[in-house]
């Protein structure tokens, strides 16, 4: 006999406000954080910025040529 005033998981889930953009953001950085740690995000930031210098480089050197 199942007992009353206990409803399953889905149930609950179908009744909890959904997640904000700004909290599952800061539930994956957490996760991230706690799978590969914090220097991860050093490394990750030193390659936007190589990739970032290099675009910048090539969109220069296409303005001096006039194709931009």
């Amino acid at each position: 006999m199942p007992v009353r005033g206990r409803g399953s998981s889905k149930q609950k889930l179908a009744k909890s406000k959904p997640m904000t953009v700004q909290e599952a953001g800061r539930k994956g950085g957490n996760t991230v954080k706690e799978k590969y740690g914090p220097e991860f995000y050093s490394q990750i930031g030193q390659k936007g910025g190589v990739k970032v210098q290099a675009e910048a480089k090539r969109f220069r050197e296409l303005k001096k040529l006039g194709k931009v």
